[in-house]
């Protein structure tokens, strides 16, 4: 099964296209150890998810007891529920084979996030795994994602496209084997909906929605494809930081059931049930 099918798989089983991002942070966890915390967001959650996306860089932040924490957390995730691991990965050819070979073959992510900046011979040893998903950063959710994403380029017939566009015309274009994807940020809706004309068959990872004001309405609406799928929506803060009390777990649990609720009110509105 490549991430694909995978991803197809879970979201349809737990009617959900609900991603839980684990950002540990010690400061903004209830009063028990990471490897706790951890374990109990994902057992009160996984029927509610499509994905979980821990994002490295709070693993590594923790030093080497963050890394054996990332250890033990892939191991309790359900083996039906994909892993995005949120790296942000690039650079020339044999260290990118080499990222690509520590995201995939030693952590063993279904799928990883990578920066084209480099251009497309340093994503190249992402793709050669046909079975793990890649999704390519195009217009993030940060503020000051404009500053390079939304400068205008020249495409060879004369037209000028913004960056962004760039981004997701060559991922299209590199998609030869069916296993790449985008992010798009839910805080810039009619890029979003942009991308997904330009790509209406390729999985869309949406960060931004909640803590930082990205709509869920437009981003469902505008990022799920032609059966209203495909349009990941992550959730971290929100969710995983519910309740800093004993109830941590069960508050967890309650916001993510709310959000996947949400997010399937969307897609019910845009395609009723038949019959």
């Amino acid at each position: 099964m490549n991430f694909n099918e995978k991803l197809l798989a879970a979201a349809r089983k737990n009617k959900s296209w609900l991603c839980v991002g684990l950002d540990p942070v010690p400061q903004s966890m209830p009063p028990v150890d990471l490897d706790t915390f951890s374990r109990s967001i994902i057992e009160n959650t996984a029927d509610l998810v499509c994905a979980y996306k821990p994002n490295l860089a709070f693993y590594e932040a923790l030093g080497i007891d963050g890394l054996r924490v990332l250890e033990k957390t892939l191991k309790h995730i359900p083996g039906d529920i994909p892993v995005i691991g949120d790296a942000k990965r690039a650079d020339i050819g044999h260290t990118a084979e080499a990222y690509a070979r520590a995201l995939f073959e030693v952590w063993g992510f279904d799928a990883a996030t990578v920066n084209p900046y480099f251009g497309q011979d340093s994503l190249e040893p992402f793709f050669a795994y046909e079975e793990k998903g890649t999704f390519i950063l195009c217009k993030t959710s940060n503020p000051g994602s404009g500053d390079f994403q939304d400068v205008l380029c020249q495409k060879a017939q004369g037209e000028a496209v913004h960056l962004w566009e760039l981004v997701a015309l060559k991922t299209g274009q590199w998609n030869v084997k069916g296993n790449l994807g985008l992010v798009v940020g839910a805080t810039y809706p009619e890029q979003l909906k942009r991308v997904r004309g330009l790509c209406p068959e390729m999985p869309i990872l949406i960060p931004g929605v909640g803590t930082q004001g990205g709509d869920l309405e437009l981003a469902v609406s505008y990022g799920s494809d032609m059966s209203g799928e495909k349009a990941i929506v992550n959730m971290s803060r929100g969710i995983i930081y519910a309740s800093k009390g004993k109830d941590f777990a069960a508050a967890a649990r309650n916001a993510a059931m709310r959000w996947r609720e949400n997010i399937n009110g969307v897609i019910t509105t845009l395609h009723p049930p038949s019959g």
